[in-house]
């Protein structure tokens, strides 16, 4: 009797290795006495698939998503332009010096957070807050440690509002044509609460050990002045605005954010070279490689298989019951950019709600860990730099309520209006 295991081709056998190895990797961060990370692993995966010739250069082009990758990187050049103004500094220096009492800067912080990362991506939006965020409530001597966790959270919440708010929901906008007012009203209301959600738990964890605020913000480990360069934010404001009446239009995403790109990349005073060296170049090639290592396992006929198999069995995930544990595990196991290129790989024709439900949900199920998340990664690792350890236990107190709390109004939510069914 033959062994089914042995009937598998090489190739087949090679590539279902190299792409177990490659999400180890995603979950794990690295691999063990190596300096390799998420974006290292999944490139030399790729080469490797070059290689060994299970892919060729024409089909690493086909596999590519480039529509995703334009929107990714136009919303970085406009992202960039508000870094180059000064504004995100600025922002985060006047939320820590706004207002006077722990509950009200909690506030002005989840709000600013969540506000900003439903247009400017929230992966942009902590990188450039969390540092001057630490330097401002230090000097206040505040801990500055519930406001990093509000900040992430509100960041991931308010990101789940807009087609364009973080990487996952790009390219499931992407991937199903999806319109971006019609994703804000579908999409919103979960993330305005979500981020209502986010400072209740805080505030509850926490209350009464945020530190004594002090308002002076001088001496030792004070914050320098920001300067804020407003005819720079002016011309940021101005392109935000316009790029939001694009979506409006029949003009493609994609055209527009780099028709407004390319607006940002003209200047007499910010030189093109230094917009360019803020993209987040490390997270464009882990989205291209990841498309190849799919596309690669595509190939082999297993995802298809995989996926009848579900649909026979009753278990696509286009009910909430699947979509809800699916999105939480792989979220947090993967990380919920990787799960999302993972699960529309193998599943290409999802219907509309499902797509709402996948982006909501995986948005909403990375404020659990700190791995669910690159936002809450790099919330964690620029707060270190600046001297303010947060760690995982600390972050999972607030992390995990504020998590199924939010998911559970966000299920209740797309099972009412309609959009998916329960079982």
């Amino acid at each position: 009797m033959p062994i089914p295991f042995l009937a598998v081709p090489p190739m087949t056998l090679t590539v279902v290795a190299l792409f177990v190895l490659t999400y180890v990797g995603m979950a794990l961060g690295r691999f063990p006495g190596l300096r390799i990370d998420r974006t290292g692993i999944a490139l030399v995966a790729a080469i490797l698939l070059l290689a060994i010739g299970a892919l060729e250069s024409g089909q690493v082009t086909e596999a590519i998503d480039f529509p995703t990758l334009f929107i990714l990187f136009g919303l970085m050049v406009l992202s960039a332009q508000y870094a180059a103004s000064g504004f995100y500094d600025w922002c985060a220096l006047r939320v820590a010096q706004a207002a006077r009492s722990p509950a009200r800067l909690l506030a002005v912080t989840v709000a600013v957070g969540g506000g900003l990362s439903a247009i400017l991506a929230n992966d942009v939006v902590v990188f450039a807050m969390t540092p001057m965020l630490c330097v401002g409530l230090l000097a206040r001597r505040l801990d500055p440690r519930p406001y990093l966790i509000g900040l992430a959270g509100a960041a991931n919440a308010g990101s789940a509002a807009t087609v364009i708010g973080n990487p996952q929901n790009i390219l499931i906008g992407q991937m199903g044509h999806l319109d971006f007012w019609r994703f804000l009203a579908v999409c919103g209301v979960p993330a305005l609460v979500g981020l209502v959600v986010v400072y209740a738990v805080v505030w509850l964890a926490w209350r009464g050990r945020f530190g004594e605020p002090d308002d002076r913000m001088t001496g030792e480990g004070g914050a320098e002045p920001v300067t804020l360069d407003r005819a720079q934010l002016g011309k940021a404001v101005v392109a935000t605005l316009v790029l939001l009446g694009l979506f409006t239009t029949d003009l493609p995403h994609e055209i527009g954010v780099l028709l407004v790109a390319g607006a940002m990349l003209i200047s007499r005073r910010l030189a093109s070279r230094g917009m360019l060296g803020m993209v987040d170049w490390h997270l464009l090639v882990l989205f291209a490689a990841l498309f190849a290592i799919n596309h690669a396992l595509k190939l082999t006929g297993l995802p298809a298989e995989f996926v009848s198999g579900l649909e026979a069995a009753g278990w696509l995930p286009d009910r909430l019951a699947v979509m809800t544990p699916l999105a939480l595990a792989a979220s947090n196991s993967i990380g919920n950019v990787p799960a999302v290129i993972l699960l529309l790989a193998a599943w290409p024709s999802p219907p509309e709600g499902a797509l709402y439900g996948l982006a909501i949900l995986s948005t909403l199920a990375g404020n659990l860990l700190i791995p669910g998340s690159l936002a809450n990664i790099i919330v964690v690792e620029r707060a270190a730099a600046s001297g303010v350890r947060l760690g995982f236990v600390e972050h999972a107190r607030c992390g995990i309520p504020m998590t199924l709390l939010s998911m559970g109004f966000a299920v209740l939510w797309l099972w009412g209006t309609g959009w998916m069914r329960l079982s």
